[in-house]
């Protein structure tokens, strides 16, 4: 070796570095939907879809929910809502059918907490009128007809199921079993006389039309307070 030449670099340890010339380097960019999509199964999705969408619903209601709200909501790609439900009224008749679902785990909670059938049947107008409360938004999407695919195997099975649930209280109440393909007049006259007083009271309570009365009771009383008196009142007519 010359002590007096240069030392060159080794290629193996060495190796020339390149500077930019200009700026900074550039990074790669991953769109946010496809690395957030990236996290989920497909099943996965498909639920946090719908979660999304009930949170969009809860906050703005039916008319600010779309696809893309919901994509955005859940951090996906705009395309994911269309892939899962086809078009809005797949993705709103399927959040429906959720809400079915989570009324109907209600109602069978409600019913099983009381053993005697007058109770129960109370206890089932009370989670009624307690889950349109607690989720309004969902709530009114379950009974908008016309914003839904009715045909829908997910939401078919969530009414159905709910149906019979609801006929089972009345048949409980009556003490006798419910064919809820071939009712009899009064089981169908007990059903939807039930069903009109706690829907009705639901919706009124939803939209503060009941304030006026609740403001003319004895300090504490509350909307359940009254629908409990309403349950166990005799009507007028």
């Amino acid at each position: 070796m010359n002590p007096g030449k240069a030392r060159k670099p080794s290629r193996l340890t060495e190796k020339p570095r390149k500077v930019p010339s200009k700026g900074r380097p550039r990074l790669a960019v991953k769109k946010p939907g496809a690395a957030t999509a990236a996290r989920y199964h497909h099943g996965d999705l498909h639920s946090a879809l719908l979660g999304a969408a009930e949170r969009v619903l809860e906050r703005d209601g039916v008319q600010g929910l779309t696809l893309r709200a919901a994509a955005r909501e859940a951090g996906v790609s705009h395309a994911a809502p269309t892939h899962h439900f086809g078009d809005l009224t797949g993705l709103l008749s399927e959040l429906a059918a959720v809400g079915f679902r989570k009324f109907n785990d209600a109602i069978s909670s409600a019913r099983a907490a009381d053993p005697l059938p007058q109770a129960a049947f109370d206890s089932t107008g009370e989670a009624y009128v307690r889950f349109a409360l607690a989720h309004p938004g969902l709530f009114q999407l379950m009974f908008r007809g016309e914003r839904l695919d009715m045909q829908r195997p997910a939401l078919q099975e969530a009414l159905i199921a709910s149906f019979r649930n609801f006929a089972g209280a009345v048949g409980a109440m009556r003490h006798e079993s419910v064919n809820t393909t071939a009712l009899s007049l009064p089981q169908a006259a007990d059903m939807v006389r039930a069903w009109s007083m706690v829907h009705g009271f639901a919706l009124l309570a939803q939209h503060g039309r009941l304030n006026p009365i609740l403001g003319r009771l004895p300090p504490g009383t509350d909307v359940i307070a009254l629908l409990r008196a309403v349950l166990v009142s005799k009507t007028p007519f």
